[in-house]
């Protein structure tokens, strides 16, 4: 074993300890510890075959399967930079990605490559598809060469990469609120730092079962393969199409931990009260937005022996915030605490500290900071500064470090405790008014009159923005209703707060990539006219 440890050792360390333990479940099917350190050794070696060197990017393109965890684990084991794609993502939006971190080897399928095959010639650094099944792919002529995964089965193992903790690991690309995504580069420290903060306070252990519902493109999705790699716990990797498909996998595998984001949730909290016991759930876990507290309500009910734990964090430094079980009925509005390895602060433009009770940026500094954007200079500088001089004083740092200025409003209570006020990029300015989304929501949500609802800001020749607010039906209702929905608002919310307008939305609210509302797309839907 190395002496620097690095992100392909989660596995391996997991191999070590109990090779015959499942690390792996997916549509019942077992893929033993040993077994899966075989197949990362494997894939490892085939790339030294294909000529990969050191820090080259290698992308995954996949649904859930066991070739998409080796083939990750594999190139870290080799000294690559893996990128996990999206399996969403179509093929323009992958070819974007692909090109703009300079992909050497993409690991796809048949059917995957048959699609994307136009798309790649936009790609001009990218040598080498390796397809992880049999199926046809004719035989393309491009500048890049196709193999068949299986025929590099007994490769020679791969030199241990000359790399340290502080070495690229991962490029996650994340969408932003304009433009094109932004790769977020994250160093095997940074990884594993957030292994062993997330896996310390949920207290994971070898004999959870942990469901991967997220996208593992996503952090706190890729985060269950950490986590649980690192105790050495069975993953279950799942790709669902409906709440029902997460509820019926709850209980068939008896999984003990489930991390989501709210509209799952929401679509959980839904279901009949027999559709998801979860009698083996020991904890579920919020993050990618708050979670309205009429849900929570709702599974803490459904979940009495699962402890509740409401995360918050962003992409550039994995999770910066958690509130404690203990905590929730105290303070049930909060996110919580700094978690470990973390150290947060809220200040105000000049970089002084904010009063409590008073609202400013969320500034988050520590081993959990990535290292910037892939390829883009000027928006590292942006997000990824020296640290402001509130964090100086109270917490001994220097110039020369660097934070990362979430963009998030947030504000401090007199014990400490941290409460979302919005993202910059959703706040709306209404009649001279910024308000967060997200209140907006929570007020509606309480009325059980909706299924799904997001609040977002449109043009208003007076205003500057008017709130519309889209929902969907509440379970077994066929359509909402408007009029008491507004009427519940006005009796909650001030005058400013309450919607101008709201509009019915059939099935689902739309998702961005990572499971959350995509306020852009309903902003542009449902724009006046």
């Amino acid at each position: 074993m190395s002496a620097t440890f690095l992100l392909h050792h989660l596995a391996a360390n997991a191999a070590d300890r109990a090779p015959d333990a499942n690390a792996l479940t997916h549509r019942g099917r077992h893929l033993a510890y040993g077994t899966l350190q075989t197949r990362i050794e494997e894939f490892a070696g085939t790339l030294a075959t294909l000529g990969v060197r050191t820090g080259e990017r290698v992308a995954v393109y996949l649904e859930k399967r066991f070739e998409t965890v080796s083939g990750i684990f594999g190139a870290s084991r080799a000294g690559a930079v893996f990128v996990p794609a999206n399996p969403l993502l179509k093929p323009a939006q992958l070819a974007y990605i692909l090109a703009d971190c300079g992909v050497r080897v993409l690991l796809t399928s048949s059917a995957r490559l048959r699609q994307l095959l136009p798309a790649l010639d936009d790609c001009p650094r990218l040598a080498h598809v390796l397809v992880c099944d049999d199926g046809d792919v004719g035989e393309p002529s491009r500048h890049f060469q196709v193999h068949k995964l299986a025929a590099f089965r007994g490769a020679p193992p791969s030199p241990v990469p000359p790399i340290v903790e502080s070495d690229l690991a991962a490029i996650l690309y994340t969408s932003g609120s304009t433009g094109r995504p932004k790769g977020v580069v994250l160093s095997h420290r940074n990884m594993l730092a957030g292994a062993e903060s997330v896996a310390g306070y949920l207290g994971n252990r070898a004999d959870d079962v942990l469901l991967a519902a997220l996208p593992l493109s996503f952090d706190a999705g890729f985060s269950q393969l950490t986590t649980g790699f690192r105790v050495g716990a069975r993953v279950v990797l799942l790709d669902y199409l409906f709440p029902r498909d997460v509820a019926n996998c709850i209980d068939a595998e008896g999984v003990t931990g489930l991390t989501a984001v709210p509209p799952l949730w929401i679509q959980l909290a839904q279901l009949a009260g027999d559709a998801c016991r979860g009698a083996h759930l020991r904890y579920f876990a919020n993050t990618g937005g708050r979670m309205p507290l009429a849900t929570l309500t709702v599974l803490r009910k459904r979940f009495p022996k699962a402890r509740p734990y409401l995360m918050y964090g962003l992409t550039e430094a994995f999770r910066a915030t958690f509130l404690p079980p203990e905590q929730i009925d105290l303070r049930p509005d909060s996110i919580g605490l700094a978690i470990p390895n973390a150290d947060v602060a809220v200040v105000r433009e000049d970089g002084s500290e904010c009063a409590a009770g008073e609202p400013g940026e969320l500034v988050q500094r520590g081993p959990l900071v990535a290292q910037g954007y892939w390829n883009d200079p000027a928006r590292t500088a942006e997000r990824f500064r020296p640290l402001p001089a509130a964090m100086r004083r109270s917490q001994g740092g220097t110039h020369e470090e660097i934070a990362v200025f979430s963009g998030d409003t947030v504000r401090r209570d007199d014990k400490g405790y941290l409460y979302f006020v919005g993202r910059a990029d959703d706040m709306i300015k209404t009649s001279g008014y910024r308000v967060s989304p997200t209140e907006v929501e929570e007020a509606v949500y309480a009325s059980a009159l909706v299924g799904e609802c997001a609040a977002f800001g449109v043009p208003h020749p007076t205003l500057g923005e008017a709130i519309s607010l889209v929902a969907t039906p509440p379970a077994g209702a066929a359509e909402i209703d408007a009029a008491a929905i507004l009427a519940h608002c006005r009796s909650q919310l001030p005058a400013f707060m309450v919607p101008a307008r709201v509009d019915a939305l059939d099935g689902t609210l739309p998702k961005n990539p990572n499971g959350k509302v995509d306020r852009i797309a309903l902003a542009q839907r449902f724009a006046p006219e």
